[in-house]
């Protein structure tokens, strides 16, 4: 019986002053513009945005808890936002979640985005639905990959940023060389002057405390709610105008079905309503709307009407899809539609066909899988699939190996049996040749470890930008290294470091292909035929690399059961039994020493294969196998 954590309620119930929106934000002027009069003073809309761990999930349930969300004696797990059993798990947020709060008569609307940069499709569609960030940072990690990328996103559709510098209470904290460093990453970015001239508060997120100044006094979030009113701006919301209604998320509900997620730009939208659904392929369908609900908390609620401003789930489309337009039945007029960044990496799903094939999982057939595949691509538009000339066989792209291996987490939940291929790169063709995708790798590291970093850098075609020292026995090293450069970085650094370096990616452009990059030292252990693992096999295989199964455990023909020392594959009767007589051996008692196998987790496994090889998934194991299982075959195709 596993036990849950309880959240314990951070700080105290913010009361706002009576104050009126308008007064906080600007003085009326004696004629206000037509611009000012169509602003929904009583609505702000607000993205949280950081790099991974920084604390942006732990800021929104302080948030929640002092606007007065949850009853004083409410029990509510920490980090109530990740809802979805893998984000629990990983610690981590891979997808966009709305909620709001209430501070006086403002109602904000808080997005709370993901911090990996193979997520980063997430939070480019969500950014287009708020008028502000609210861009956390690490009071010691400072600006990193995924800082850069959301504050890029964000200065370019002119958002205005309100920067909090979090977790102040570490010892490590260095908050003022952080905030310089914010400084230049913000005219690193061409920000202009108004951008420039962002509010800055010092918290602890996980204490609900917030500070206006370093060595200032601890308060509870009320500066901070306050700065949201007064810096983040009033939605334009022109009512008379034909309904603009933006889709960027879509949901399920077990009672009302699928939800339309989004913004109204213009107009209003109530049920039983006549609509357009304007489509990407530039087709209008006609709909009626069935439900309109807003946020209230963790909650929706139903709504009679909603007006521009506002950011709403609707029901009554079964088939609309993101960055599609609900508009006005009568004058349909779409918006632009959203548009990310293109994939970077590609890999191949196709059907289990192993001997073990079945026992598993319920959704085994190709049609199953290219339905789950295209769903996927529906929900996430950083993704993309496309079809191949083998039937069995499917080509998806998408951002990075952590996005892919989530996706194939999912399926493999549900109940799917596939098999994965080697993930590759895409290029392009340039003015100077193919081109291929580049990253900007940051890794932090102790100062005992510099050499083996960079050691592993070379083969991988790294170039170190730039060393900075951070005073406390840590260095963090810069480099510009070809996307295919990362695949099975992560496991070779954790190894060459002792587990002691943290290393964060971001997309760097194109350039043209930087030469061959061998991944892997060791060939492949295959087992030559089929059984149950012996102890004695294991044994006399031990020298010969590392095993990735153990006595007992069933394998089958051309299936990898380890790495070899050398470079050269190697078949193996890892099954192989003792041969027993009715002689008795003065050794026979003797005791076996095996060395435990080495389980791999599922992107350590993607990492791992060769072009020949793939990843049997299924509900229960990861096994890695070659794509011609007999060893005949293998040898005819030479």
């Amino acid at each position: 019986m596993t036990t849950e954590t309880l959240y314990e309620r951070p700080g105290t119930t913010v009361t706002p002053t009576p104050v009126t929106p308008a007064a906080v934000t600007q003085a009326p002027t004696s004629e206000p513009s037509a611009e000012a009069a169509a602003r929904r003073e009583d609505i702000r809309n607000l993205a949280i945005v950081a790099h991974v761990d920084h604390g942006k999930t732990t800021l929104v349930d302080a948030m929640l808890w002092q606007s007065g969300t949850f009853r004083e004696n409410q029990h509510v797990q920490e980090r109530v936002m990740d809802s979805n059993d893998l984000e629990r798990e990983r610690g981590i947020t891979i997808l966009a979640k709305n909620t709001a709060v209430r501070f006086g008569e403002v109602q904000i609307n808080i997005v709370d985005t993901p911090g990996h940069a193979d997520f980063g499709g997430e939070v480019e569609r969500t950014l287009t639905m708020v008028d502000g960030i609210l861009l956390l940072v690490d009071a010691s990690e400072g600006p990193l990959p995924q800082t850069r990328f959301v504050l890029s996103k964000a200065l370019a559709l002119d958002l205005k940023p309100i920067v909090v510098i979090n977790k102040i209470d570490r010892q490590d904290q260095r908050a003022k060389e952080v905030l310089n460093e914010i400084y230049d990453l913000f005219i690193e970015l061409d920000a202009s002057e108004e951008q420039l001239d962002f509010p800055v508060f010092y918290a602890i997120a996980r204490d609900g405390i917030c500070r206006t100044t370093l060595d200032g006094e601890d308060h509870d979030l009320k500066p901070l709610f306050e700065e949201i009113v007064r810096t983040i701006p009033a939605p334009l919301a022109d009512a008379e105008a034909p309904l603009q209604l933006l889709v960027t998320n879509l949901d399920w509900d077990d009672y009302v079905g699928r939800l339309v997620v989004g913004r109204i730009y213009a107009g209003s939208i109530r049920k039983g309503m006549d609509i357009s659904v304007c489509k990407l392929d530039g087709k209008v369908v006609r709909a009626r709307v069935s439900g309109v609900y807003g946020y209230s908390g963790l909650q929706r609620v139903a709504l009679d009407q909603a007006r521009a401003g506002e950011i709403v789930a609707v029901t009554g489309f079964e088939h609309a899809m993101i960055g599609e337009t609900l508009s006005d039945a009568e004058r349909p007029s779409p918006l632009p539609p959203i548009r990310v960044d293109e994939p970077t990496l590609s890999m191949v799903f196709r059907i289990n066909d192993s001997p073990t094939s079945g026992r598993d999982g319920k959704f085994l057939t190709s049609r199953q899988i290219r339905e789950r595949l295209i769903k996927e691509t529906r929900f996430n538009v950083a993704m993309r699939f496309e079809e191949t000339p083998a039937p069995d066989e499917f080509l998806v792209l998408g951002r990075g190996e952590l996005q892919m291996a989530i996706l194939v987490e999912t399926m493999r939940r549900e109940g799917y049996e596939l098999c994965l291929g080697k993930p590759h790169v895409v290029t392009r063709s340039g003015e100077n040749g193919v081109e291929e995708p580049m990253e900007l790798l940051i890794i932090d590291l102790p100062e005992e470890h510099i050499g083996s970093a960079t050691q592993l850098m070379g083969p991988r075609r790294g170039r170190m930008n730039r060393m900075v020292h951070q005073g406390s026995g840590r260095v963090r090293l810069e480099f510009r290294i070809p996307a295919r450069g990362l695949i099975g970085l992560r496991s070779d650094l954790l190894a060459e470091t002792r587990g002691t370096a943290v290393m964060h990616h971001l997309f760097d452009g194109w350039d043209v292909w930087q030469g061959e990059i061998e991944h892997r030292r060791g060939g492949a252990l295959i087992a030559d035929r089929a059984g149950r693992v012996t102890s004695y096999a294991v044994e006399n295989l031990q020298p010969r690399g590392i095993l990735f199964v153990g006595p007992g455990e069933e394998v089958y023909e051309g299936m990898v059961v380890g790495e070899n020392n050398r470079q050269s594959p190697l078949e193996v009767n890892i099954v192989r039994e003792r041969k027993t007589t009715n002689m008795r051996s003065s050794t026979a008692e003797e005791l076996v020493r095996l060395q435990p196998p080495t389980k791999m987790s599922l992107e350590q496994a993607l990492e791992f294969v060769q072009d020949d090889e793939l990843v049997e998934v299924t509900p229960a194991v990861f096994r890695v196998r070659k794509k011609v299982l007999s060893a005949s075959a293998r040898k005819s195709q030479r």
